[in-house]
């Protein structure tokens, strides 16, 4: 059985040295209700196809690895939503040999996109340490795998509802660029903001398309982490979103929640407090990194000519 099957349009693109944006799937299957899901991610492939690039939806379909899934794939996706798995690089050797399928996690889809030869990913927010971590080490493979797997990711931050001082932290440990698309500060994913800075500021596309020629001329293991801010009218303000963070992780904690369920639940119940608020900024960043990664990766398509 093979291991990934790579779409063929991807596998052209690739081949001709065109842009080639992976996103994931566990925004399909977790993130947010059918029809909704399916039309976002739709949604997300037209705007890297506007920029120029081809799409690669990564998921795993009967034990294999997809590195560009069909809108009929995604459609079923969306219509199997959470009875499908969330795989991170732990659950793949089970997945495989059950041939099951799995919504790839941050982790798995830099995994899967750097086994089709995909170099760049869009994404919402990473994984990272979660608030507490120092008792219950609960922190996110996302970041180990940022440590190891040589793809690029565009995303605005990790998710909100982390630590993020400690998540910063782990990053560099593992030797992660943290970059910030015209930006000094980490955006905080529903906000622009979180006082905290970024390794680099990027000026431009090229400017972050040299900075990735660079580490993979340099022969360094590992990703790159670029930050790009939550367009100014879709930002929340960060008193409001702080609090009603609190207040889900206050019930998450109250239901024992644990390991991988944490994320899911918060984001669903953030998006209940504010009445879709969260969720509708959610979509909006998510259309933003994929039009700022697709500009990103052609520039370095450019370069490598």
């Amino acid at each position: 059985m093979e291991t990934v099957r790579i779409n063929p349009e991807v596998q052209q693109a690739l081949k001709e040295n065109r842009p080639v944006v992976a996103l994931e799937s566990t925004i399909i299957s977790h993130g947010m209700p059918y029809p909704q899901n399916v039309e976002t991610a739709l949604k997300v492939e037209q705007i890297i196809r506007d920029h120029g690039g081809v799409p690669a939806t990564i998921g795993i379909i009967d034990g294999v690895g997809v590195v560009g899934m069909t809108a009929e794939e995604i459609e079923e996706f969306g219509k199997r939503g959470m009875t499908i798995p969330k795989v991170s690089r732990r659950d793949l050797p089970v997945i495989r040999a059950r041939r099951s399928w799995g919504a790839t996690t941050v982790a798995t889809t830099m995994i899967i996109a750097h086994m089709g030869g995909v170099k760049f990913f869009v994404t919402g927010g990473i994984g990272g340490v979660h608030r507490g971590a120092e008792t219950t080490f609960d922190v996110s493979a996302d970041l180990e795998e940022l440590g190891r797997t040589d793809v690029t990711v565009i995303c605005a931050g990790a998710k909100a509802i982390l630590d993020l001082p400690k998540t910063l932290e782990v990053l560099e440990t593992k030797g992660v660029p943290v970059l910030g698309f015209q930006t000094e500060e980490l955006p905080a994913f529903y906000t622009r903001s979180s006082g905290l800075k970024v390794d680099c500021a990027l000026k431009d596309y090229q400017d972050a398309a040299e900075v990735v020629r660079a580490k993979q001329e340099m022969g360094l293991t590992g990703g790159i982490l670029i930050t790009n801010p939550i367009p100014e009218e879709y930002s929340l303000p960060a008193e409001k979103i702080n609090g009603v963070i609190d207040q889900a992780i206050a019930e998450m904690e109250e239901k024992g929640i644990k390991g991988k369920a944490c994320t899911p639940f918060l984001l669903a119940r953030i998006a209940e407090i504010t009445g879709g608020e969260s969720l509708a900024s959610n979509i909006q960043l998510v259309f933003n990194n994929a039009a700022v990664g697709t500009e990103i990766a052609k520039a370095y398509c450019e370069l490598t000519k």
